[in-house]
């Protein structure tokens, strides 16, 4: 700014700074204040450094300079710039210069980063709960405070207890405990639980250039709809470096497969309680099928059905329903048995791993897309014509037929992803083991409702209703 007073040799000045603020972006306070008293006609000369002053983005600043160029003059301390057209090749040619010299900053900053990650070194302090960072070193250390509450949250979650249920039970006991989060809150929030459940760090992996953040330093002065969305990086290019290790890989892999179904197993109840709620799917639909009260001749009887009456319901259902005490009875007669029986659960857990129910389930849902498609095209073709149905009722169905695709490629994707889950064989059984040595201590005389849900979703990943049969699948 000194060399800007020298060029003015005035005091009748005024002056527009942006400390803290990235030249980056034309978002900045003193900026947008300069422009609005140009347009004013508040002043009439500006004196600036240089181009790259107002922006180091060439695009931004040709923009700038045009604007005000037209209200003021503009005198440049580093130079002078014609309006001539060799003046503003001139002007353009230092705007991509400095432009140029910014994005080389930046990429030797993350190439630096990239090489000490690759070296084995914690580049950033992301304070991750249960570990402190060790800046000097480029490591991390553990915070044995932390570490145990760490311990905890994964015993509650994977083991039966009568402690905490749940990703929010979970939370809102660290809270009552008076537990702080790493940044001394003291409540904590369910979403925060949930990261320390999917965070492989506490295996002895720390991920590194794991976000792409680029283009995120000015959301702070962006507008809430226009700010820059943090985005994942494709898993091969994510750099791993050891670190201490809090939990074991078998614990980690069984919070993953309970965290696929959390959010069915754990949702918040409503006036009834269903002993099989989140866990009951159509076979025939794939809807999820819910509990619900059905009025029948003056009286009420409970049932679970997959019919949604939701507004914007993608799929409606298709009328499967089953009275709650008939399948209560059938999956809580039938997990009884496997637990009663140690041989029985064995023989449950090794038969479904080596069935063949998930690719038989595979192939149908391929076979159902490909007809869909089948569908979509004949339907267009129609479309393209002047014969058959009308355009209305080829629209609808058109709608139909895409919304059925979504439902389809959905399951898809859930059924891959449980069957690489299911792939851990070891982790299966090792569950299953855990909640048979538990039952063991119970009364089954004395067993409540709450003790039957959660041992039924210890053991059961799914229950599949068609027509014909209730098809129970363990972990």
């Amino acid at each position: 700014m000194k060399r800007c007073r020298e060029k003015a040799q005035s005091n009748d000045i005024l002056e527009y700074i942006d400390d803290g603020y990235s030249g980056e972006f034309l978002e900045r306070p003193a900026l947008e204040r300069l422009r609005k008293d140009v347009r004013d006609g508040i002043i009439d000369k500006i004196i600036i450094n240089d181009p790259d002053r107002w922006s180091r983005n060439l695009m931004n600043q040709l923009v700038v300079t045009d604007e005000l160029e037209k209200r003021a003059k503009i005198i440049f301390v580093n130079g002078e710039y014609d309006k001539t057209p060799e003046g503003r090749l001139f002007y353009q040619m230092r705007g991509a210069i400095s432009e140029f010299e910014k994005a080389k900053i930046n990429e030797r900053m993350s190439r630096g980063r990239k090489t000490k990650a690759e070296g084995g070194k914690v580049v950033k302090n992301n304070f991750t709960y249960g570990y402190n960072y060790d800046k000097e070193n480029g490591m991390l250390l553990i915070n044995d405070d932390e570490a145990r509450v760490v311990q905890l949250i994964f015993n509650l979650f994977t083991q039966p207890n009568e402690i905490a249920e749940g990703i929010n039970g979970i939370a809102m006991y660290l809270t009552s405990q008076k537990i702080p989060t790493k940044r001394g809150a003291k409540v904590w929030h369910k979403q925060v639980v949930r990261q320390i459940l999917m965070n492989e760090t506490y295996t002895g992996k720390f991920a590194q250039n794991k976000w792409d953040t680029e283009g995120m330093l000015g959301n702070k002065h962006k507008p809430k709809g226009e700010k820059v969305p943090i985005k994942m990086r494709p898993k091969e290019e994510w750099i791993w470096v050891d670190c201490p290790q809090i939990i074991t890989e078998f614990q980690f892999e069984q919070a993953q497969k309970l965290l696929g179904e959390a959010r069915r197993r754990y949702a918040k109840s409503g006036n009834r309680k269903y002993l099989l709620s989140g866990l009951v799917r159509c076979g025939q639909c794939e809807n999820t099928m819910t509990g619900r009260r059905q009025k029948n001749w003056n009286t009420y009887k409970l049932e679970y059905s997959d019919i949604k009456n939701t507004a914007g319901a993608k799929n409606k259902g298709c009328g499967m329903r089953i009275a709650c005490d008939t399948l209560d009875t059938i999956v809580w007669d039938r997990v009884h048995m496997w637990l009663s029986q140690p041989e029985e659960i064995a023989a449950a857990s090794m038969e479904e791993t080596q069935d063949s129910f998930a690719d038989q389930e595979l192939e149908r849902i391929e076979n159902d897309l490909e007809k869909t498609k089948a569908a979509r095209k004949r339907l267009i073709k129609l479309f393209s014509s002047d014969i058959g149905m009308g355009e209305e009722e080829i629209r609808e169905e058109l709608k139909e037929l895409a919304d059925k695709e979504e439902v389809l490629k959905q399951r898809h994707a859930e059924l891959t992803a449980e069957m690489e889950n299911v792939q851990n064989y070891e982790s299966s059984r090792n569950l299953l083991k855990e909640t048979l040595e538990y039952y063991l201590t119970l009364n089954p005389d004395e067993l409540t409702f709450e003790d039957k849900q959660n041992l039924i979703r210890r053991v059961v990943r799914e229950v599949r209703v068609t027509k014909d049969e209730v098809n129970i699948i363990t972990f």
